[in-house]
C-alpha cells in the first residue's frame, strides 16, 4: 500500500466542526473543596454512595461510569483509558507510547502530548482519563513498561507532571496510576505481594506521585490504586498507603480502585478508598447485579446504616470526588459522552484535529540513535535500500484495533492491553521511507518474510544499504501473546530478528531499527557491518514518517534512553520470577536498579540510561553553580555546537550525595533540552530543587536534606565520566523537612497555587488553543533539548547550605 492510500483511510465518516479548543484554569483546591462540601451537605446517603460506585462493565458507554444525580445537576462521570489516547473509540488519534514521550527528554513535548490527548478526550466527553502511569521500569521484562516513563523516578515524575498539566488544561481530569509498585504483570492479581522498606518505597516508587501531587499545575485530581499487595496488604485496601497519600503527602483528590482490584466490601472504603471500579465484582456483568454481584451501592448504604462504615468516611469520599469535578470546572458546560466502548458506531465524531503533526514530532524526537559510524543521515548518494523484516511493512491485517494491539504480520507501534488505542491508520516504515527515497532517485526494495533467510540475504546483497526492522512486544497480563503473559519471558527480539540482522550484515552495510517496549539484547551490535542502530520504541500512528525523518536527517535525533540497555538479561539486577510458588516479590535491591545498579557493581552497559547520539557534536565548558533566592541551586554550563548541523542537546545533571549518605553514586536530578544552531554556543541553566535532592527518613516519616557536599555532574548519560572540581563551603545547615504540608484533616488544602516551601513553582505558559508548542515550564527538575556531547563536562560541588 502506498503512502497516499494509507492517508486516504484517515477520512472521517463524520465531518463535524469541533470548534475552538479550550484553556481551562482550574479552581483552587480550597475553593473546590468548599463547593464540594456545600453540595455534599444537600445529598442523601444513597446519593453520596453513588458518587463512588461504578455502574458495572460493558453496558455503559465508558469502561467506567458513575450515576447521575439530577438534584445537583451532576451528570455522572465517564472514565476511559488509555495512555496512548482513547481506548475503544473510533476516529481518534493513536499517540506514541508514554515510554516514547519520556525518551524525548522534552517538557514541551510532554506537555503537548497531554494537551492534545486532552483535546480529544474532551471532544469525546470523557471526564476522567485513566492515565498517566508512574510505575517504575524496575525490570525491562515488565509488561506495561511501555505505558510508563522509564527507570528513573525523577524523569518519571517530570514526565507525568507535564502530561497531567496538558490533559487537565482542557478540563479533563487525570488519573495518576498505579499506586503503588505495579511494576510487573506476573502475580499482580494472584496473591502477589511486594515486600519493600519505607525508605525505598518513598524515594523511588512514591517520589513520582509526590512530584505530580506537589505541582500546582500538574497535580492529578485522581489516583488509581493497584492490584498487587504491598507488604502483605492489598494496595486498595491498605490504610497505610491511603494515609500516606492523603495525610503525609497531602493529596486532595480521590482514590479509585483499579478494575476489580477491590477484594472486600468494607476494607477498601474504611481504609480510604473513594471510588470502586468498575462496580461489579467480576467481569462481565452487563449491569445485572443478580448475575454478577456488585460492590458498594445499596449494600454500602445498608452497611453504613448498620454502623460498619462511619458516615464521615462517606462524606469524605463524596467530597473528594466532587472536589475534583469542580476543580476542573466540569460543572460548566462540559461535553456529554458521544461514543460507546462496546458498540462502536462507525459514524462517530472525528476528534483527531491535526494531532498527527505532533505524533510525528514525538516519534522522531523519541528515536534514540544508539550507534552511528557516519552512515546516517541518508542522502541521494545511496543508490538503493533494502528494507528487511515484517516490522517494516503495513500489517496485512490492518491498523491495530482493540486491546490486542498486536500485528505479528507488520510493524509494531504499540503494545497490548488496556493501554491501547484503535489506530485510525498507520504509516509503515516502508511507506514513510519510500515517500522520501523515491524523489531522491533511491531504489527501495523489501524482504518482509522473517523466516525466509535466503530471500533476506539475496535482498541485502543487491542493495547499497539494508535497513533491518526488528521488534519485541509486551502488554497487560490478561492477554498472552506468543507465550508472554504480559511480561516478556526474556529480552530477546522476536520473530527471528537476530537472524535477520546477521543475514543482512553478512552482505554489507546495515542499519537496525528496533520497535520495542524497552531494552532488548543486541548480540550483533558490535558487528562491523552494523553501521547504525536506532531504538524507536513504540511511536504510534505516524511511525513510518517519524523514522524516515530521522533516517534522512529531516530531524536531527535527540532522543535519550529512559532505561539502560544491558548486554543480556543477566546485566539487570531483577528478572521476573514466573514460578507460581514465588508470588512474593522482594525489592531487596533498594534503589539500586537500572543505572544505579550498574554504578554500584561497576557494570558497563551496552548503552547507558540517558544515552543518545546526534548528527552533530557538542562540547561543554564553564560549569558553575549558584544559589537561587528561593533556596534552590542553579547549575549552569556552556554548550557549543561544534558540528555542521543544527541540533538539540540534552544536558543531564546527576547528583552525588555527601559522604556517608545512603544513596547511589549518581542520580538524575535535572535535565534540559536546548536547540543550538551549528557553530553557536548556548548557556544552559538547570534548576535543582530541594525536593529533588531530599531523601526520606523513615524514622521521622519525613523528607530531609542531609548535611554535606553535593557533587553535580553535567553529563551526556548516566555513564559519562566527567572531571571533578570542588567548591569549598562553610558548614552546612541542619537537615530540614521538605515534605508537603501534611493535612491535619482530610481536607486541609495547600496554600492557593503554592507548592511546599522547599519547591520552586513551575511557571507554565499555556499554549494558545491552536498552538502546537508552548513555552516550557521553568521547573526545579528540568528543561531540556539535546544532542550528544563528545567532551567531558566539568563537575561542581554543592552544599546543603545552598538549599537551606
Amino acid at each position: 500500500m502506498n503512502l497516499l492510500a494509507v492517508l486516504a483511510i484517515v477520512a472521517p465518516l463524520v465531518s463535524a466542526d469541533l470548534g475552538a479548543t479550550v484553556q481551562v484554569t482550574p479552581r483552587s483546591w480550597s475553593d473546590s473543596i468548599a463547593l464540594a462540601k456545600a453540595t455534599v451537605a444537600k445529598l442523601a446517603l444513597a446519593d453520596k454512595v453513588s458518587l463512588g460506585t461504578g455502574l458495572g462493565w460493558s453496558h455503559t458507554p465508558c469502561v467506567g461510569n458513575t450515576a447521575p444525580i439530577p438534584s445537583i445537576n451532576f451528570p455522572g462521570l465517564c472514565l476511559q483509558d488509555s495512555p496512548t489516547g482513547i481506548r475503544f473509540a473510533l476516529n481518534v488519534s493513536a499517540f506514541p507510547a508514554s515510554i516514547n514521550v519520556a525518551a524525548t527528554f522534552d517538557e514541551t513535548l510532554m506537555y503537548n502530548n497531554g494537551r492534545f490527548m486532552g483535546e480529544e478526550l474532551r471532544d469525546k466527553g470523557v471526564n476522567l482519563h485513566l492515565a498517566p502511569v508512574a510505575n517504575m521500569m524496575r525490570t525491562p521484562q515488565g509488561g506495561r513498561g511501555w505505558e510508563a516513563q522509564g527507570a528513573d523516578p525523577f524523569l518519571t515524575g517530570t514526565s507525568v507532571t507535564n502530561i497531567i498539566a496538558g490533559v487537565q488544561s482542557n478540563g479533563v481530569q487525570s488519573t495518576l496510576k498505579h499506586f503503588v509498585l505495579n511494576d510487573q504483570e506476573a502475580f499482580r492479581q494472584a496473591n502477589g505481594s511486594v515486600i519493600i522498606d519505607k525508605k525505598t518505597l518513598m524515594e523511588y516508587y512514591v517520589r513520582p506521585f509526590k512530584m505530580a501531587i506537589d505541582s500546582p499545575h500538574g497535580s492529578p485530581t485522581a489516583i488509581m490504586c493497584s492490584y498487587n499487595a504491598v507488604n502483605g496488604v492489598n494496595a486498595c485496601d491498605d490504610p497505610v498507603l491511603m494515609d500516606l497519600l492523603k495525610k503525609e503527602i497531602g493529596f486532595n483528590g480521590f482514590v479509585m480502585s483499579d478494575w476489580w482490584a477491590t477484594h472486600t466490601e468494607l476494607d477498601g472504603v474504611n481504609a480510604g478508598l473513594d471510588m470502586v471500579m468498575p462496580g461489579s465484582q467480576a467481569c462481565c456483568d452487563a449491569g445485572d447485579r443478580t448475575k454478577v454481584p456488585a460492590w458498594w451501592g445499596p449494600d454500602l448504604v445498608k452497611e453504613v446504616n448498620a454502623g460498619l462504615v462511619n458516615t464521615t468516611r462517606i462524606d469524605d469520599l463524596a467530597t473528594r470526588i466532587l472536589t475534583s469535578w469542580y476543580r476542573l470546572r466540569q460543572d460548566d458546560s462540559y461535553p456529554a459522552t458521544n461514543f460507546d466502548s462496546w458498540n462502536p458506531n462507525p459514524v462517530q465524531l472525528n476528534v483527531q484535529r491535526d494531532h498527527k503533526t505532533h505524533i510525528r514530532a514525538v516519534g522522531a524526537a523519541s528515536s534514540v540513535l544508539l550507534k552511528n559510524d557516519g552512515t546516517l543521515p541518508l542522502s541521494a548518494k545511496v543508490a538503493s535500500i533494502a528494507l528487511i523484516g515484517s516490522d517494516a511493512i503495513t500489517p496485512p491485517s490492518g491498523p491495530p484495533q482493540g486491546d490486542k494491539g498486536v500485528n505479528p504480520d507488520g510493524t509494531l507501534a504499540q503494545g497490548w492491553g488496556s493501554g491501547t488505542t484503535n489506530f485510525p491508520y498507520i504509516v509503515s516504515p516502508q511507506d514513510g521511507i519510500t515517500a522520501v527515497a523515491q524523489p531522491l532517485g533511491i531504489k527501495v526494495t523489501n524482504s518482509s518474510d522473517n523466516w525466509n533467510i535466503p530471500a533476506v540475504t539475496a535482498a541485502a546483497s543487491k542493495a547499497a544499504l539494508s535497513i533491518v526492522f526488528v521488534n519485541a512486544n509486551s502488554g497487560e497480563g490478561y492477554l498472552t501473546v506468543d507465550g508472554n503473559a504480559g511480561d516478556r519471558k526474556n529480552t530477546t527480539v522476536w520473530n527471528n530478528g537476530d537472524a535477520l540482522v546477521m543475514a543482512s550484515a553478512s552482505q554489507g552495510k546495515t542499519v537496525v531499527v528496533i520497535h520495542a517496549p524497552g531494552a532488548v539484547d543486541m548480540p550483533w551490535s558490535s558487528h562491523p557491518n552494523v553501521s547504525a542502530i536506532i531504538m524507536a520504541l513504540m511511536p504510534g500512528q505516524e511511525t513510518g514518517n517519524a523514522i524516515a525523518d530521522i533516517l534522512f536527517g529531516t530531524v536531527n535525533p535527540s532522543g535519550r534512553l529512559p532505561f539502560t540497555v544491558g548486554h543480556n538479561i543477566t546485566d539487570y539486577v531483577t528478572q521476573i520470577n514466573f514460578d507460581p510458588s514465588g508470588t512474593t516479590e522482594r525489592y531487596s535491591e533498594g534503589g539500586y536498579f537500572d543505572y544505579r545498579w550498574n554504578q554500584k557493581n561497576n557494570i558497563s552497559p551496552l548503552f547507558a540510561f540517558g544515552h543518545g547520539l546526534s548528527y552533530t557534536s557538542f562540547a561543554y565548558s564553564g560549569t558553575s553553580a549558584s544559589k537561587a533566592c528561593n533556596g534552590a541551586a542553579t547549575v549552569q554550563v556552556q554548550v557549543a555546537n561544534s558540528g555542521k548541523a543544527d541540533g538539540a542537546e540534552v544536558v543531564q545533571v546527576y547528583v552525588g550525595y555527601p559522604t556517608g549518605v545512603d544513596q547511589p553514586a549518581k542520580q538524575l536530578k535535572g535535565f534540559k533540552k536546548t536547540m543550538i544552531s551549528a557553530g553557536q554556543t548556548a548557556a544552559v541553566s538547570i534548576d535543582i530543587s530541594v525536593d529533588a535532592l531530599s531523601v526520606y527518613d523513615a524514622a521521622s516519616n519525613s523528607w530531609v536534606l542531609p548535611e554535606g557536599t553535593y557533587t553535580a555532574f553535567c553529563s551526556t548519560s548516566s555513564a559519562s565520566t566527567t572531571a571533578a572540581s570542588s567548591v569549598a563551603t562553610s558548614a552546612a545547615t541542619s537537615a530540614a523537612s521538605t515534605s508537603s504540608a501534611a493535612a491535619t484533616s482530610a481536607y486541609v488544602a495547600p496554600a492557593s497555587s503554592a507548592v511546599p516551601s522547599s519547591s520552586v513553582a513551575p511557571s507554565y505558559v499555556a499554549p494558545s488553543p491552536a498552538a502546537t508548542s508552548y513555552v516550557a515550564p521553568v521547573k526545579p527538575s528540568n528543561l531540556y533539548s539535546g544532542a550528544r556531547a563528545t567532551a567531558s563536562a566539568g563537575v561542581l560541588a554543592l552544599v546543603a547550605a545552598f538549599f537551606a
